[in-house]
């Protein structure tokens, strides 16, 4: 659809999960809708539960204190996406549970981009490997083995990986930087029926800390699907299969430094380039090795806080890794000739969000559409015929 649709004719297409999305996406509870619009937080949950309908001028009411456009509201059955698996945060405890249904919504108001623009272009199938891992398996090999798995099966050899960003998209993740709203919660992942979905945190602006961020989430969807997300095992798991697939232990155990002095300090710098992770991620490489004692782990990251590098640790390389799925798709379709705001549009997004999940790099709130491109990136999406609904790729 483009052009605005109006308040009447979204009252007849009402889908009440759309207006829960757009509560979440500005991070309003029931109550405080409910006063905006001056009807009982009953009336509210009736219209969300599909229940009950508001009428056109409340529909309208809606569609401005959310922000969004009265089509906004409607949704076509094959653009409706419900995570298969629990999203998986990083800690449950430090996040409000506001907070987490904003950034999940986005998750999937994302998701929706994709699937308006696989219209018109076609993206990767999806080709992500499943070795579920036990959560009680607490000695095992379980994540190390996915980690192999995935090295195995994507054809990646030994040594450091490339641009671990664009492989994930080449098979058919979904990753996007989310906007500053939701900016509280760290990245996250859910899988859905068509394409897995990565959502990483726009502040964290560390390339080695972001590539861990990635292979971390990719574990997840490798590993726990049907696992209870945010539980202290959960997430050492996700750790483990990042360690093993960003440093294998074959190649990374004869290199790390087993004593931690002057010349092992430089040894980690050049390990930190060649290998693309932090220094810490190395220095905890190597104690679950075993190649560093905990003596020796704890007096390294004892300097490590007092050079301040918990934060902020030296590095090279200062631009992130950075998404092409999406923004690829827009540059081709703005290059047909079809208006970004028509895009948003027939996603029945937001345009500010629309411009959020379709950026190269993380947005600041309200911030112009970057076009800015990478000279040279790989392309992974081709043009379909302008107007083709035929969503190729997509892997279901």
């Amino acid at each position: 659809m483009t052009g605005t649709m109006s308040a009447a004719d979204a009252a007849v297409l009402f889908d009440g999960a759309r207006l829960t999305m757009a509560r979440h996406l500005a991070g309003m509870r029931k109550s405080d809708l409910a006063k905006t619009v001056d009807k009982s937080p009953t009336a509210v949950t009736g219209w969300e539960s599909g229940a009950k309908r508001p009428s056109p001028p409340t529909v309208a009411q809606l569609a401005l204190w959310l922000g969004v456009d009265p089509a906004f509201f409607t949704v076509a059955a094959d653009e409706v996406v419900a995570p298969t698996s629990a999203p998986h945060f990083r800690s449950l405890r430090a996040t409000t549970q506001r907070a987490r249904d904003q950034a999940l919504s986005y998750g999937q108001l994302a998701f929706g981009v994709a699937s308006g623009l696989e219209r018109h272009v076609e993206f990767p199938d999806v080709d992500v490997p499943s070795h579920p891992v036990e959560v009680d398996d607490l000695d095992g090999e379980g994540p190390e083995e996915a980690a192999r798995l995935v090295r195995s099966e994507w054809g990646l050899g030994d040594g450091p990986l490339p641009h671990l960003l664009r492989l994930m998209e080449n098979h058919g993740v979904l990753v996007v930087f989310s906007p500053s709203q939701t900016a509280s919660v760290d990245a996250y992942s859910f899988d859905s029926a068509r394409r897995p979905v990565v959502i990483l945190n726009p502040l964290k602006r560390d390339y080695y800390r972001q590539r861990f961020d990635l292979a971390h989430e990719l574990g997840h969807l490798v590993m726990h699907a049907d696992a209870e997300p945010g539980g202290r095992i959960v997430e050492e798991q996700a750790h483990r299969f990042a360690s093993e697939l960003l440093m294998p232990e074959e190649q990374i155990a004869p290199v790390l430094p087993s004593a931690i002095n002057a010349s092992a300090w430089a040894s980690l710098a050049r390990l930190k380039e060649q290998w693309g992770v932090s220094q810490q991620a190395l220095l905890f490489r190597a104690r679950r090795l075993g190649v560093l004692g905990d003596v020796s782990y704890r007096n390294a990251m004892t300097t490590v806080s007092a050079r301040g590098w918990r934060r902020n640790e030296p590095g090279q390389v200062k631009v992130l890794e950075q998404p092409s799925l999406l923004p690829r798709a827009v540059e081709l379709l703005v290059a047909e000739g079809i208006d970004e705001q028509i895009l948003a549009s027939e996603c029945r997004a937001p345009l500010e969000l629309f411009r959020a999940a379709t950026s190269r790099a993380p947005l600041p709130a309200q911030a112009p559409f970057s076009e800015g491109l990478e000279s040279g990136s790989r392309s992974v999406v081709s043009l379909l015929p302008v107007g083709d609904a035929a969503g190729g790729g997509d892997g279901s």
